[in-house]
């Protein structure tokens, strides 16, 4: 496509190379089953003695540190790259400013037919021209060279033809494109209209009549398909209202060049503040050529210095590109890295949004459309920002129930949509129009799915399919960080994805290798050290006598996994590590006091025994065999409450758990009812987020957060537990969950959580969190879980 305006970051060739190879395939034993199976990628892992002491070792050196981020050795290669690749991304997105995107030929073209000021038959922008005959196409075209499109090669190669022939200049070349035109405007009949650029039945025909007054022959103006494209132009052309085009913003600005009767002092008065139209190089340029208007001229000469000569197809787009980037990177499970950047870019979004009308892809624009404000609200309204999803209602119309992307819109395109249905889950009770967006989002999307009509008309990816398709398999309240980075590493095409406009173009803040190359590295490395932790959660398995209570590996890997897809950083080892064996402790203690066949003297025993541990005194070893399974359970939570080397986390933890068991015995609670608070608490502890801060437990808000999540999973673990007992079907387990009212519940903790308040935000994250995986574990039937298991923990990313 040419050039673009490139971010100049150096990295080695480590970086360009794939310096990390494919680590091994590790699979438990005890994770097994068809989906699995059937995997090309099904390799079985053996649990060979000395391998497991290797590995214990390495985790333990790893462990040491984790109160600290796990330092990396200096010589890992691994390691250099991630760096190298975390330093050109911050480089990136501290200077964004409008967006580096392609160059356009056509707008360049444009640009590039600006005559002198001072009445020389010169261009005023040769350098324009130079851009155009240096980036021809060896077939003669100009466009896209990575992804063909009948549309965006015939508009930018007639364009540049039209700007050669224009000053008699490079014969050779225009003669050729005019060839390409003449041989491949056959193959607009044959061309997808979803990938059609916009405004493409009104600019080329004008195109094709100003090629006709230079003289240009030997293009077919007569040609059958030619002729439908005149068509198309006169029906659109007899429904645009001009008395709207002349007294307000709209996205007719846009293609000022290919209208005709045009009444230009009206026109100017609609100039952004940059003085260009809608953004657009090439309607700005001809509408200086048709006014001489100095604000028009400005806009240009800026762009054209921007971008070495050449011109995209709009600029700025600096909410779009920013909104996308922090997107692409929270998808690709990577932004942490980058959190001083999102949160300038996420202020910078909040500058200028508008409270009444939304945004669009660029600020201080009056115009406004439904793909940016939807990406923008629901990332400001997870980021604590005070967001009214009253915006939505400028999308809707209210007779057909429906919402659309900007008003005039006549062809409905997957992409708004699916950014819609994502703002819409991020919803606080009350909020009618996000639950009407909803509805209408999924439907639509749904319907287009079932009649496999998933091509868009603003961005072209091929794996676009699969990850509208995920998104109504997985709904956000039950989707796991960790599971939506793995899906999203096969669906991110990197560089490979085009965006449409008046042509085809790319945007390297959004669509960037480097990012792809990170987050690969990242997962790659993160993962091998999952793998190791979970074989050393085999071995406490074994050490523990787990099975004794009638929990399977499976159970263990459910929970490990839970844990990982949550709280997957290098440097969380501990956090997952009590949380996951919290969890199994926990069904340990319910398997024994719930069991029919312990008796009151274990009964007796266990919760003596247990409060001389949480107090912090000697254990003593039961003489009565019928105790064995007291002392086991015993001895298990002894060495978790220990586990730590830091004596305030310790100490923490056995309130906890004190707090827990005294509730059980005065009777305020059954086992299960506050496992979910349990285990928000304990995992906040073994974070370091309460610590010398115990007084948050007993905190009003804190308080309430937690009778709301025990609530939500409460209900979420029966529908769990009759998923497990098959008392219900799978495909009527969502039903069940709004019969529950278990929805309207998560949007309270969702507003909660997100809501600024006097407790620190993660704190608060930590119970969405805990929630999550409850709603997670009740939703998907266990194959789908093993699914996800495997990519999660046992398939490398390639």
């Amino acid at each position: 496509m040419g050039s673009m305006a490139t971010l100049n970051v150096k990295y080695s060739s480590l970086l360009r190379s794939r310096i990390l190879s494919s680590p091994k395939h590790y699979m438990p034993e005890c994770f097994t089953g068809k989906s699995v199976n059937s995997s090309s990628k099904h390799i079985s892992l053996n649990y060979q003695h000395d391998q497991n002491k290797k590995s214990k070792a390495i985790f333990e050196i790893r462990a040491s540190s984790s109160d600290e981020q796990y330092e990396r050795d200096n010589d890992d290669p691994t390691a250099h790259a991630i760096e190298e690749c975390i330093e050109y991304i911050k480089t990136m997105l501290s200077t964004m400013d409008g967006g580096r995107l392609s160059v356009s030929p056509y707008d360049t073209a444009w640009v590039a037919l600006i005559k002198d000021l001072v009445g020389k038959d010169v261009p005023r922008f040769p350098s324009s021209l130079d851009w155009i005959q240096q980036h021809q196409l060896p077939d003669g075209s100009w466009g896209d060279e990575h992804f063909f499109c009948a549309y965006d090669r015939l508009i930018n190669t007639l364009a540049c033809v039209i700007a050669l022939r224009s000053w008699n200049v490079h014969a050779d070349k225009s003669e050729k494109g005019i060839r390409y035109i003449r041989e491949n405007v056959c193959k607009l009949e044959d061309a997808n209209t979803d990938h059609m650029p916009c405004g493409f039945e009104v600019v080329f025909p004008a195109l094709l009549q100003k090629a006709r007054n230079l003289g240009i022959e030997d293009l077919p103006y007569d040609a059958p398909i030619v002729r439908d494209v005149y068509n198309a132009r006169d029906r659109k052309i007899k429904r645009i209202p001009m008395e709207v085009l002349h007294n307000m913003e709209t996205t007719l600005l846009y293609s000022l060049e290919g209208l005709e009767n045009l009444e230009w002092e009206k026109l100017l008065k609609l100039q952004a503040t940059d003085g260009s139209f809608l953004s657009s190089p090439s309607s700005t340029a001809f509408a200086f050529m048709q006014t001489k208007d100095e604000n028009c001229l400005k806009f240009i000469e800026n762009t054209v210095q921007k971008f070495d000569g050449g011109a995209p197809h709009s600029f700025p787009m600096d909410l779009l590109t920013r909104l996308w980037a922090v997107d692409r990177l929270q998808r690709l499970g990577i932004s942490r890295f980058f959190d001083s950047e999102i949160s300038d870019i996420l202020s910078y979004i909040y500058r200028h949004w508008n409270a009444d009308k939304g945004i669009f892809s660029r600020s201080d624009q009056e115009i406004v459309d439904i793909d940016d404000t939807a990406m923008g609200f629901r990332l400001l309204r997870l980021h604590g920002y005070d967001i009214d999803p009253k915006v939505f209602r400028n999308f809707k119309n209210d007779d057909e129930k429906k919402f659309f992307c900007w008003g005039g819109e006549m062809i409905e395109s997957p992409t708004p949509i699916y950014n819609l249905y994502r703002a819409s889950q991020v919803r606080f009770p009350g909020e009618k129009i996000l639950e009407q967006a909803e509805n209408f989002a999924y439907d639509f999307l749904q319907d287009r799915v079932a009649k496999n009509q998933l091509l868009d008309k603003w961005f072209i990816s091929k794996h676009l399919p699969d990850e509208i398709k995920i998104v109504l398999e997985m709904p956000w309240y039950a989707s796991l960080p960790r599971v939506v980075t793995r899906y999203y590493l096969h669906q991110y095409g990197g560089g490979d994805d085009v965006w449409i406009g008046k042509v085809l173009y790319r945007m390297q803040e959004i669509n960037n290798e480097v990012y792809m190359e990170l987050a690969r590295l990242d997962f790659n490395r993160c993962q091998a050290q999952h793998q190791i932790e979970w074989l050393y959660m085999q071995e406490w398995y074994a050490d523990c006598n787990v099975k004794k209570f009638g929990i399977s590996k499976k159970d263990l890997l459910l929970a490990y996994f839970l844990a990982t897809a949550t709280v997957f950083e290098l440097e969380s080892t501990k956090e997952r590590f009590f949380w996951a064996k919290s969890q199994i402790v926990f069904r340990m203690i319910e398997f024994l006091l719930n069991k029919e066949s312990t008796s009151l003297d274990q009964k007796t025993a266990f919760l003596t025994k247990y409060r001389n541990i949480i107090n912090g005194l000697p254990k003593t070893e039961s003489v009565n065999g019928d105790l064995e399974v007291v002392d086991i359970l015993l001895e298990t939570l002894h060495q978790l409450l220990n586990e730590s080397n830091n004596y305030i986390m310790n100490l923490q933890l056995r309130n906890a758990w004190g707090e827990w068991l005294m509730k059980i015995e005065q009777g305020e609670t059954s086992i299960n009812e506050v496992e979910a608070e349990f285990l928000v608490t304990t995992s906040n502890i073994c974070a370091g987020r309460i610590a010398f801060k115990e007084d948050i437990l007993s905190h009003h808000e804190y308080k309430t957060l937690s009778t709301l999540t025990n609530k939500i999973c409460r209900k979420l673990r029966q529908i769990q537990n009759e998923k497990v007992m098959e008392i219900n079907e799978w495909n009527t387990t969502k039903e069940g969950i709004k019969k529950m009212e278990i929805e309207q519940d998560m949007q309270g903790l969702v507003k909660q959580v997100v809501e600024t308040s006097g407790i620190d935000k993660r704190i608060k994250q930590t119970f969405m969190s805990i929630a999550k995986t409850f709603y997670y574990s009740a939703y998907f039937d266990h194959e789908i879980i093993g699914v996800h298991i495997f990519k999660v923990l046992f398939e490398p990313v390639i």
